[in-house]
């Protein structure tokens, strides 16, 4: 699994690397100031690899522009970066982001449970398009968590699941155990509800992190 630092703040790309993040997400949504610029901070002060997302109101983002307008934010952007989220809406976008030789997460954020037969549609529309399938939900029971558990061990491909809200903020920490490749944490500003920071979870990666048998 590995820990990334959701940021509003290009500058503390520097702390999240230092508590131990492997990624930084730039949640450029939530960001006051020239984009452009603050990506470059980011490279600037930190060598992790750069995840850019601009997130919709649709989604729990603050971008509420249309995929013309969407990809014009992110074009420049582009070639600072390793990762670009695209949410479904803005799927028409991909083949540009894939040519230029950027990894692409494919992602979905609900703000309700979805069925089983559900997650398992929208992990084959996502794949589509995306090198990594994230897909976010908001469970109302421990049956919920189980399923996304699940589901979660059953994907082939490379994925990212979790949960939206504090309720039920623990099966952050368990999903990766069942295949959840990314945990997004915080290192002082959250960028949703119920999120580990950084340095609570690089303590939780080792203390769950799977123990091999000893050798016979």
């Amino acid at each position: 699994m590995k820990i990334v630092a959701a940021l509003t703040d290009p500058v503390h790309a520097s702390r999240a690397q230092e508590q131990g993040a492997d990624m930084v997400e730039l949640r450029f949504d939530l960001m006051d100031g020239d984009p452009l610029s603050n990506a470059q901070t980011c490279k600037d002060v930190c060598s992790l690899p750069i995840i850019a997302t601009l997130r919709s109101a649709q989604e729990g983002g603050q971008f509420f522009g249309d995929s013309g307008v969407w990809y014009e934010k992110i074009r420049p952007l582009i070639p600072l970066v390793g990762y670009v989220d695209i949410e479904q809406r803005f799927s028409s976008c991909a083949r540009q982001v894939k040519e230029a030789g950027k990894t692409i997460i494919a992602s979905h954020h609900s703000g309700e449970m979805m069925p089983l037969h559900e997650l398992f549609m929208m992990e084959r529309e996502l794949r589509a398009y995306g090198d990594i399938v994230k897909i976010i939900v908001t469970p109302e029971n421990t049956e919920d968590i189980i399923e996304l558990i699940a589901f979660t061990h059953a994907v082939k491909g490379p994925v990212c699941t979790g949960v939206m809200g504090a309720q039920f903020r623990y099966a952050r920490a368990i999903l990766p155990l069942f295949g959840s490749e990314l945990v997004y944490c915080h290192v002082g500003t959250t960028t949703a509800a119920g999120q580990y920071s950084v340095q609570e979870f690089v303590r939780l990666r080792e203390l769950i992190k799977p123990v091999p048998e000893p050798s016979s």
